[in-house]
């Protein structure tokens, strides 16, 4: 083997390997990605999966964890729910022990149709590190943002991020009503796994009234129904 082979093996099994937050090795990650596992295409796999993590899993930033723990995929299973950086996790660890390489992407993104609570909690409408994943499908590595379920777009009427294996899904910067949605502003790269230790820091810097130091981010609410007041004051 050329040692250009043998480095792209190497690339390609870093990004494939169970991490303590990509648990691709827990039972309860495995089970979901066995589900779709007589998939015998990996594009079509890979977009299965992309859904089951969207639609299954309620985004809820009033539900965030930053105990090492709490940011695992496996405990996103365990509460049914988590928010962009824990279901990008999610779904990179099912894409990890479905045999199709992943990793975690970062940015930071203004949200113009934050809920007015959650913007009074968080002090701002930038959501810094805000987390996707990224899947090598076919020899090319495509985004794929599983944040917001399709529930959730409704009540919100923003358009639902769709998945075809090969165009990168990111959020739109305009919803149904053509309101101005999302704006990316920062890109902060591309990670085998999550930089847990600048990922915590930076919510504990930037979300001071949000994040508490002891690892829990737990002030409650309705974020769905949150979403569908704010689309009916408008």
């Amino acid at each position: 083997m050329a040692a250009s082979e043998k480095s792209g093996f190497a690339v390609e099994q870093a990004y494939l390997a169970a991490t303590p937050y990509i648990d691709s090795d827990s039972p309860l990650v495995r089970a979901l990605a066995d589900e779709f596992s007589h998939i015998q295409d990996a594009k079509q796999r890979a977009i299965a999966l992309y859904y089951a993590v969207r639609d299954r899993f309620l985004y809820d930033p009033y539900s965030i964890e930053m105990s090492p723990k709490g940011m695992s995929a496996s405990r996103v299973i365990e509460r049914g729910r988590g928010f962009c950086v824990s279901k990008a996790i999610l779904l990179a660890a099912v894409a990890r022990a479905a045999d199709i390489p992943s990793r975690l992407g970062f940015a930071d993104v203004q949200n113009h149709l934050a809920t007015p609570r959650l913007r009074e909690l968080m002090g701002t409408d930038v959501f810094f590190y805000h987390g996707y994943t990224e899947l090598l499908i076919e020899g090319r590595w495509v985004k794929a943002t599983p944040a917001f379920n399709i529930e959730l777009c409704e009540k919100f009427r923003v358009l639902p991020l769709e998945f075809d294996g090969e165009t990168d899904s990111i959020f739109h910067p305009f919803d149904a009503d053509n309101r101005r949605h999302m704006e990316y502003v920062a890109d902060r790269g591309q990670f085998a796994d999550l930089p847990y230790l600048d990922w915590r820091q930076a919510m504990l810097t930037h979300y001071p009234t949000m994040m508490r130091d002891d690892g829990a981010a737990e002030p409650g609410g309705d974020f769905a129904a949150e979403a569908a007041a704010t689309v009916q004051s408008k």
